[in-house]
This record gives structure tokens, sequence and C-alpha cells, in this order.
């Protein structure tokens, strides 16, 4: 296996991270957390939006060395 990661696989990624997050901030909004599952809920989406930011870090290092890759908002503001 390779050690390096490929733009689609950092972009996919994204994606899948950034729909995550959204799914549990609508989670811990609803009626549905317990009040005994809270802090563990929103340790899961702290987690979850560092992964994101350490992916958009290292998407931003590879746009700078590949500028045919998408812009950050333009793949956020997109659907697939």
């Amino acid at each position: 296996m390779s050690d390096t990661l490929s733009s689609n696989a950092i972009i996919y990624a994204i994606l899948s991270i950034n729909s995550e997050v959204a799914l549990q901030k609508e989670y811990l909004d609803s009626p549905d957390v317990l009040p005994d599952e809270r802090e563990n809920e929103e340790g899961i989406l702290d987690d979850l939006e560092q992964a994101f930011m350490e992916f958009v870090d290292f998407y931003k290092s590879c746009r700078k060395q590949d500028n045919t890759l998408p812009e950050l908002d333009e793949l956020l503001n997109n659907p697939l």
C-alpha cells in the first residue's frame, strides 16, 4: 500500500467528514440525545471537527502544489 494519499482520497475524506459533522450537529440538536450521552456525543463532534480541519489543512498544502484541484469552497458548496 502506498504511503501517500491521492487527491481524490483527500477530497472524499473531506466531503465524508463534513457530512458526518453536519449529521452529528443535527443529532446533538435533537431531543434524541439522552443527558448522560451528551458529553460523549459532544466529544465525538469535537473529534470529527478536528479530523475535518486536519484534512482541510492537508488539502490546502496539496492544492498549493497542484492548482488544478478545486478550491475548498467549491468542494464544500457543490453537491456530489
